[in-house]
């Protein structure tokens, strides 16, 4: 995975300035859809476009909705009670920042990570992949107070939309993170949101097995995964362009996560991983593959042109399959480029 650029070479303090915009809005608008905002920009400015941040931000405004009044203070007590009640966002949101004010925030999420993974599903996958956005800045610049506010933000959201999926049966393992995929069973219905489509999860492929709890081997099968389902959205990314990226960025953001995290946490992960990469797979996928462009353009390029598409469900993909960077990668990135209707 290429990791060359961070957000530590910003030198001008765009996204800072941005997450100190963004921070003043809630995490959702129309009571459920999600403020991409935080996890936009952010791929913007690691990808050397942060003279476009603003621009963009001006643009995607008129999405952004302000942060719902405070209902009740969650507490050490009672937070498993507000746990997954989506009226107690920015009850969350305030006990996650004085959490991070008062201890390392590698402290905080390592002692919710845990608690939080079970509800991988919440909010369509978002405040997960808001939280690893929001690690990897932090590991990769120096933790200013807008970056920790941020990932108090996503840990907020995640436990406000706190969201198990049904208990699901094993089916037949398979061999390889891209079979796996491959033999999801869709659920019956692929209509309504995606609450009503999760709700009919009844059974699931074993994958990857038993993940010992050597950490390389948990990195090497989340890495799998990512590829796996990057590589997917290029063949069957047309079933639903919008929600399908979220199988390829969803177990991306958990993969970011782990350098941040106790070894002993990484195997769970994996599982959670697989879990919401396959619950959306199954919610969306089409029944049919179908053929994909190799891509035209270098990597650099193609965020470029997935930066001025503007669509952030797109910039976000592309990140990701930057990440994995490998041919088929890229040419899921245009697809992406392609298929998602632009914003700008």
């Amino acid at each position: 995975m290429d990791d060359t650029k961070n957000t530590a070479d910003d030198t001008t303090g765009t996204l800072d300035e941005a997450l100190e915009r963004l921070h003043s809005s809630g995490p959702e608008r129309h009571g459920w859809l999600s403020n991409h905002g935080p996890m936009a920009v952010e791929a913007l400015v690691r990808h050397g476009q942060a003279p476009a941040v603003h621009r963009w931000l001006d643009h995607y405004s008129h999405k952004l909705e302000d942060m719902p009044d405070p209902a009740d203070r969650v507490t050490a007590e009672n937070w498993r009670e507000a746990l997954g009640d989506p009226r107690r966002i920015a009850d969350w949101t305030a006990y996650f920042e004085r959490e991070t004010a008062e201890r390392p925030w590698r402290d905080v999420l390592a002692e919710w990570w845990p608690r939080l993974l079970p509800g991988i599903a919440a909010g369509a996958t978002h405040p997960v992949i808001r939280v690893g956005h929001s690690v990897r800045t932090l590991l990769s610049g120096e933790a200013t107070a807008p970056r920790v506010a941020e990932l108090a933000h996503g840990l907020g959201y995640w436990a406000a939309r706190h969201q198990p999926l049904p208990a699901l049966a094993p089916l037949a393992p398979a061999r390889s993170a891209a079979a796996a995929l491959d033999a999801v069973p869709p659920v019956p219905v692929q209509s309504g949101g995606i609450r009503e489509r999760l709700a009919q999860l009844t059974a699931l492929p074993v994958w990857p097995g038993e993940v010992t709890g050597d950490a390389d081997e948990a990195r090497a099968r989340l890495t799998e995964l990512v590829r796996a389902a990057t590589h997917r959205f290029a063949t069957h990314g047309h079933g639903e362009p919008i929600m399908l990226v979220h199988a390829a960025t969803a177990p991306n953001a958990v993969l970011r996560t782990l350098p941040a995290l106790p070894r002993t946490l990484w195997a769970p992960s994996v599982a959670a991983a697989w879990a919401a990469s396959a619950a959306v797979t199954a919610a969306y996928a089409p029944a049919e593959p179908a053929a994909y462009p190799a891509a035209d353009a270098s990597a650099e390029e193609l965020f470029a042109r997935a930066a001025a598409h503007g669509d952030d469900h797109t910039i976000k993909f592309t990140d990701t399959a930057l990440d994995v960077g490998d041919a088929t990668a890229l040419a899921a990135a245009l697809r992406s480029i392609e298929l998602n209707p632009p914003a700008l």
